[in-house]
Parts: C-alpha cells; sequence; structure tokens
C-alpha cells in the first residue's frame, strides 16, 4: 500500500513534467508563429539603409524638372518610391531609407536629391 509520502513525490512528479511540456510546447508554438507572421503577404519587411542612392543622379540637380523624368531618376537611385516636394508643400516626417525626394525650387529646378 503507498503511503502519503509516495503518492505526494509522484504528484509532484508529474506537475513538474507537466510544467516542463507546457514550457516547451509554448516556445515552439511562439517561434513557428512569428515566422509565419514575417512571410505573410501584408507585413512589411525591414527596408536596407543603403537602397537609395543619390550619387548615381545628382546629375540632375540644376536640370529643370520634368515628371516625366521621375521614374528614370527612381530606377537610377534604386528608390522604390518617389516623391516631389516644392516650396511650400506639407510632407510626412517618416523617415523611408528606399524613397527618393525631389526638393523642387520656386523656378521648377531640381534643388536637391535626398533619400528618406
Amino acid at each position: 500500500m503507498k503511503t502519503w509520502r509516495d503518492i505526494t513525490v509522484q504528484y509532484s512528479k508529474m506537475i513538474v513534467v507537466s510544467g516542463m511540456m507546457l514550457l516547451l510546447s509554448a516556445c515552439a508554438t511562439g517561434s513557428g508563429t512569428q515566422s509565419q507572421a514575417a512571410n505573410e503577404p501584408g507585413n512589411a519587411q525591414p527596408v536596407p539603409m543603403d537602397s537609395c542612392d543619390t550619387a548615381a543622379i545628382s546629375y540632375a540637380i540644376g536640370e529643370t524638372f520634368d515628371e516625366a523624368n521621375v521614374p528614370q531618376l527612381k530606377s537610377e537611385s534604386q528608390s522604390r518610391q518617389a516623391r516631389v516636394l516644392r516650396p511650400g508643400d506639407a510632407a510626412t516626417m517618416d523617415h523611408r531609407p528606399d524613397r527618393l525626394n525631389i526638393h523642387i525650387d520656386s523656378s521648377e529646378s531640381i534643388e536637391a536629391l535626398r533619400c528618406g
């Protein structure tokens, strides 16, 4: 016949083993969920910091701005987006390394080209 102590030891072992299994299953579930979430199409991936190269398009500074040249500037600078900023235009302050900012002066000349 089992004593009270034997029963207590047996239950304690079962509780410890159950706790370990619970912790291990939580770790396995957490890492799998995170990997799947990163691969879903709606989730953004980090953008490399060097994805915009204004040195490659510095020749355009001082040139008269033409909207038709934006795709070429975007391509040559390896930018994913481009935005044109004229004097007095409102602009968001979010920094996007993959975005080319084309700054135009009041005479419609390209004043500056910046990433962000």
